[in-house]
């Protein structure tokens, strides 16, 4: 399988806790045998999902002090979540180039989102890699 695929997961996923309340462990633990992933793919959604639940707070305060005029709450769910893991993987997974985690989230926008998701998401990445990450 391929990282595309993995990250789509981990997408879904946290789409999945975020709309159903669902625990993540239980949404992991779901999700992950719905799908044959090699074990490294299974690591990293492991590693995204949790650690985006780390650190919530924090990316929701950075999303929103990038989308001006937007609260996190206000925003889709698709680019809400797609937001969440971009951010997480720029700033927390340095083994990942920042380039690839944002055309893989215009990807998944383009995918999952409306017609506006894309250069949305592109717009905001664009803005937190400009900003250097977290306030």
């Amino acid at each position: 399988m391929s990282r595309r695929l993995a990250r789509q997961i981990a997408f879904q996923t946290l789409f999945q806790i975020d709309l159903g309340k669902v625990d993540v462990e239980e949404a992991l633990e779901h999700r992950l045998a719905d799908c044959e992933l090699e074990s490294h793919d299974t690591d990293y959604v492991k590693r995204a999902v949790r650690g985006v639940y780390r650190q919530l707070p924090a990316l929701d305060a950075q999303i929103n002090a990038v989308a001006r005029g937007w609260e996190v709450s206000r925003l889709a769910a698709t680019d809400r979540n797609i937001l969440r893991l971009a951010i997480f993987e720029i700033v927390f997974m340095d083994d990942i180039p920042v380039r690839v985690t944002i055309n893989e989230a215009v990807e998944l926008a383009k995918e999952f989102g409306d017609d506006k998701s894309p250069a949305f998401i592109n717009g905001l990445l664009g803005t937190v890699v400009r900003d250097g990450g977290f306030e």
